[in-house]
């Protein structure tokens, strides 16, 4: 090691030492400071996943049951019923010790969105029509899906890595609701936890089998939140910038709502997302009904979840991409391939869960059924159905165990995640996937 290495290292030293020094001071002051709390969740395990490329994986995964993290919130009464309130959470992946993580299969996308001979290629003409050497086409089609693939997984990406992932908000409690400003959970996403019988918890969640794309906005940055709870009635109402206002002519946005009433014997409610890509287009939509009923120590629960996207977020800057270095493409081709790319991630299709749980002293059992109905030329529908149990050691700690089955039909082809992970795509379309999963968790 010469001079200049060994004077860097002892500088990123002295740095760690430093940020690691202040952390700790704040974090002990944070726990001694009225209305401040340190809190957080840990959750691994083992999980075995079939049907993928690479065959039956086996490894250590952060997040069987929930996504592990760890947090400090507070709140201030202000007298008169106000009361200042923030949060800041932030992801941790315990098998890496990470903020980020990508999918069991890695880096791979589903066929219909890698090859030439998925839909992404209906309306592009052939290689020679368009005079261009034999393999262009693919070629370039292989570039751009392994641009996404970039993207593919729990805070990765151009916003990758982010301190905060999880949430980071600020707000006031007032007599008549609170106001919220930050990075938040969408209404719609709310309503889905609420009606899942998971709680969006392990793989047997609804939302695991449309992963990618996704069909619900979870978190929303650069967001404005209403919320209101009264006898029983809840209710939200969120508008958000997008995630890429540092661009002049980005004109993403998303509105939602949702509205809830629960009861000791049922609730129900509805959650609603609308988003507008980078263009200003109308972009994703997404609706949620739910409802669930409670029988003694049991419950079931039901939801429907409609789902609409005509101009996907995010595509418009292939055709740029494209015609720069190091591809310099035609501006024509270019914007056939921008297009086939945005046709096949367009979304239209319906997805339905039903499950029911039993809570029998430190046992808790439930059993689940999701079905996603792709109405799209794809056709990928895709079901999931299996359990998971849980056995209560303590009021903070648990053990758990989960078996689900994933049937992929046509050109669909998901493997099982968790809640802190995205287990990603199968070998080939239609070759269904098993996952067994398991975990302990631990609040503090």
């Amino acid at each position: 090691m010469n001079l200049l290495s060994l004077h860097q290292s002892s500088f990123k030293l002295g740095r760690l030492a430093v940020a690691s020094a202040l952390l700790c001071a704040g974090l002990a002051q944070a726990q001694t400071a009225p209305g401040v709390t340190l809190y957080g969740l840990a959750d691994v395990g083992i999980t075995s996943v079939s049907g993928l490329r690479a065959g039956t994986v086996t490894q250590v995964a952060s997040g069987i049951m929930e996504g592990s993290r760890w947090g400090i919130k507070g709140n201030e009464d202000l007298g008169g019923g106000y009361k200042a309130i923030f949060t800041l959470e932030s992801r941790v992946e315990l098998d890496t010790g990470g903020n980020s993580s990508r999918p069991i299969s890695g880096t791979q996308l589903s066929d219909r969105f890698a090859t030439a001979s998925g839909p992404i290629s209906l309306g592009l003409p052939t290689d020679a029509a368009l005079g261009l050497p034999a393999g262009t086409g693919q070629d370039t089609i292989s570039a751009v899906g392994a641009k996404l693939a970039d993207e593919f997984g729990v805070n990765v990406g151009k916003y990758g890595n982010r301190a905060f992932d999880r949430q980071a908000y600020v707000g006031l409690i007032t007599p008549v609701g609170a106001v919220l400003a930050g990075r938040m959970y969408t209404p719609a996403f709310e309503t889905n936890a609420m009606f899942d019988i998971m709680e969006t918890q392990s793989g047997l969640a609804a939302g695991q089998i449309v992963a990618f794309p996704a069909v619900l906005e979870i978190r929303k940055s650069n967001a404005l939140q209403y919320r209101i709870v009264k006898d029983g009635f809840a209710g939200s109402l969120m508008y958000a910038l997008g995630d890429n206002g540092e661009a002049a002519n980005d004109s993403s946005q998303m509105v939602g709502f949702n509205a809830s009433y629960k009861s000791n014997a049922f609730a129900v409610g509805m959650g609603y997302n609308a988003a507008k890509n980078e263009l200003g287009q109308d972009s994703l939509k997404t609706t949620v009904l739910g409802a669930s009923m409670n029988f003694g120590n049991g419950k079931v629960s039901g939801m429907a979840i409609k789902i609409v996207d005509d101009n996907p977020s995010g595509f418009s800057a292939i055709s740029p991409l494209l015609q720069g270095a190091p591809y310099n493409a035609p501006a024509a081709f270019a914007n056939l391939i921008q297009g086939a790319f945005v046709n096949a991630f367009k979304q239209d299709g319906t997805l339905l869960h039903i499950g029911y749980r039993r809570v029998m002293g430190p046992h808790t059992v439930s059993v689940a059924y999701n079905t996603y109905d792709d109405k799209r030329p794809a056709n990928a529908d895709v079901s999931s159905y299996g359990m998971a149990y849980t056995y209560e050691l303590s009021k903070r700690t648990d053990l758990n165990a989960v078996l689900v089955h994933y049937d992929n039909k046509n050109s669909a082809q998901v493997a099982p995640g968790g809640n802190g992970y995205i287990g990603g795509v199968t070998d080939k379309a239609g070759t269904d996937s098993n996952g067994i999963a398991f975990g302990i968790r631990h609040r503090f």
